[in-house]
């Protein structure tokens, strides 16, 4: 791996220094690529105009407390083959808080330039406390918990296209009936929450649209959840429920099990946090987002 700055010669080929400035800034030995990754507020600016792929992932929504619902997974936008010159500023987007005795906090929104991904939407919570049961709406939408004789519904995606960069988001499951009182999975970037508490996996794998460009950038910065030799960002939170629900692939938290918390969404992936069951649990906080640009060395 190669820092900013550092020219070397790899056979007949020799490499110069990267052509922006921003985030952390890598090259790898066998890649034909500069990467720059931003996990905190910061500024990219290029040398001269460049055609470049981005990524741009929200933060993920808060899971939900008794018998909750997972959190939404941040919304994820991917653009390829971008012209972008002059300073482009990048905010990236914090989870949402864990839901103790209330709902999931909703993620907050990341930006690139003239491009917004939308933050998760929180997931709903059952029968104490400051009581949603609904799942919120967000760039996915987070899941709906199991309440007092109702059920919640899953909240729905607002992620759409933004600036030049396709936008990925989904719905959130709703609440189970019955004697599951499961928590609605929250909706991921690649598929939407299940009802019976399962979180909507995120972006990547041979079913998504570019995912060459999500597996090698997740090959290249280690970002992402790897799962089956593919790099997977904003998965849903898994619902509350007597058994275990897993939050989805791309960084989504499992749902709580008995008096346990929900698991939170891993950093920087945009992943949802997810649900509690019981009254002693507390969902989990959404994960953080993350903006990452790459460009031809």
């Amino acid at each position: 791996m190669r820092v900013l700055g550092v020219k070397s010669s790899h056979g007949a080929r020799t490499r110069f220094a990267a052509k922006a400035t921003g985030g952390q800034v890598i090259q790898l030995g066998n890649d034909n690529y500069w990467y720059h990754t931003f996990t905190a507020n910061g500024t990219f600016t290029p040398s001269t105009s460049l055609t470049v792929d981005v990524i741009v992932v929200a933060g993920g929504g808060g899971g939900g407390h008794e018998y909750g619902g997972g959190g939404g997974a941040g919304g994820f936008l991917l653009g390829s083959g971008l012209n972008v010159s002059g300073a482009n500023s990048v905010t990236i987007g914090a989870g949402g808080g864990a839901g103790g005795s209330s709902p999931g906090g909703d993620g907050n929104n990341s930006v690139f330039g003239n491009a917004t991904a939308n933050g998760g939407g929180g997931g709903g919570n059952g029968f104490t406390g400051t009581v949603r049961i609904a799942g919120a709406n967000g760039g996915s939408g987070g899941g709906g918990a199991r309440g007092a004789g109702a059920i919640g519904s899953g909240g729905s995606a607002t992620q759409g296209n933004s600036g030049s960069l396709t936008g990925y988001g989904n719905n959130g499951g709703d609440g189970g009936n019955g004697g599951t009182y499961t928590g609605g999975g929250g909706g991921g970037a690649g598929g939407a929450g299940n009802s019976d508490g399962a979180g909507g996996v995120g972006a990547g794998g041979t079913s998504f649209a570019n995912y060459a460009i999500i597996n090698a950038i997740g090959v290249a910065t280690g970002k992402g959840q790897l799962s089956g030799g593919n790099y997977y960002f904003a998965g849903g939170g898994g619902g509350g429920r007597n058994a275990s629900r897993a939050g989805g692939l791309g960084g989504g938290g499992d749902g709580g099990t008995g008096s346990a918390p929900g698991a939170t969404g891993t950093v920087n992936t945009g992943g949802g946090g997810g649900g509690a069951i019981d009254t002693g649990g507390i969902g989990g906080a959404g994960g953080s987002g993350i903006v990452i640009v790459r460009y031809a060395a």
